[in-house]
């Protein structure tokens, strides 16, 4: 195999099929999960400046929200680009650029997901603590801290990434630059790249989120057993059951895409490379499309807020208003 030892400028992305008849169909399907994406994200971040909802729920509620649309915006943008123009060439700094930002936002999602369950846990193993714990203040300094550390998590492999001079092949065999079809390209040393993506990427960036967030609902289920009366315990459970089916979703693909016994051997097969990259188009696409659905079906306190957002109610007259997790 050729092995390009000369500065790389620009990589080619092969895209989600080779396939000619497909490319309209695809282009079409990204268009509209795009725009839907678009829409029920922002109609999340309208509902929550209801002032009934300025609460820490829908903070990070909108939190996600932004998350959302940046992650599918990073990813899939050039999806779109590249039918419109026909141009499948990205240049070697905005590819960095892009597997930086794409790990990033993923990385502050899945610690923005491990504070909702915290608040979760707060709001129902806590409640008569629920308002003093979680301040304002509190509130900004948790999300200022996933959004912080989401970024600053990435750097070491993005800098180890950066540093690669040797290259087989320009043409990267996925939908967008990410870590590792770079890795799979490079004809560099990646053991240590490899040891640095399982022990901070997925242990840090992935396994503690899940383990903090997968605590807290254990002592919330123990919480909610304790609950002499059945309606009381559904009430309960209804308060975190948005937040606990978008954190099956999103670990679901998560795990199954990057939790693989050896990345080098997981690369070397082309299914599981294909696989790959359908679970990763549902993650940063059907992922981002599900969450403001179900947020909003599942989540009366949404509901309402557009209700009086559309038929412009003075949030004022709504004093007696309590959102139901409370």
């Amino acid at each position: 195999m050729h092995v390009n030892q000369t500065p790389i400028t620009y990589f080619i992305i092969k895209g989600i099929s080779d396939d000619p008849q497909l490319q309209l169909f695809i282009f079409l399907l990204v268009l509209l999960i795009y725009i839907f994406i678009l829409c029920g994200n922002l109609t999340i971040l309208f509902a929550c400046q209801d002032y009934n909802l300025h609460t820490p729920m829908y903070f990070f509620l909108g939190n996600l929200s932004i998350l959302d649309i940046s992650c599918s915006t990073i990813s899939l943008h050039k999806i779109l680009i590249h039918f419109i123009t026909g141009d499948r060439t990205v240049s070697y700094t905005g590819c960095m650029v892009q597997m930086h930002m794409f790990g990033s936002l993923g990385s502050a999602d899945l610690l923005i997901l491990t504070a909702m369950g915290y608040d979760r846990y707060v709001a129902i193993c806590k409640p008569l603590q629920y308002h003093m714990v979680m301040k304002t203040g509190i509130c900004a300094i948790l999300a200022s801290a996933c959004w912080v550390l989401g970024f600053v998590q990435i750097i070491p492999l993005t800098f180890i990434v950066c540093h690669f001079s040797c290259y087989f092949s320009i043409e990267i065999n996925h939908f967008f630059c990410d870590i590792v079809p770079v890795m799979k390209i490079s004809c560099d040393d990646t053991s240590l790249l490899e040891l640095l993506f399982f022990i901070e990427g997925l242990l840090t960036m992935i396994l503690i989120p899940f383990v903090l967030t997968f605590v807290s609902y254990i002592f919330i289920m123990q919480a909610i057993l304790r609950i002499r009366s059945s309606s009381g315990r559904r009430k309960a459970f209804y308060t975190c059951s948005s937040h606990l089916t978008v954190v099956i979703l999103l670990y679901t693909t998560v795990f199954s895409q990057y939790l693989t016994p050896k990345l080098s051997s997981t690369m070397e097969s082309g299914k599981l490379f294909a696989s790959n990259k359908l679970f990763a188009l549902f993650n940063t696409a059907a992922v981002p499309l599900l969450n403001p659905i179900i947020y909003s079906l599942k989540n009366k306190d949404v509901k309402m807020a557009l209700k009086r957002s559309c038929v412009g109610l003075n949030p004022g007259k709504w004093n007696d208003f309590q959102p139901s997790w409370v």
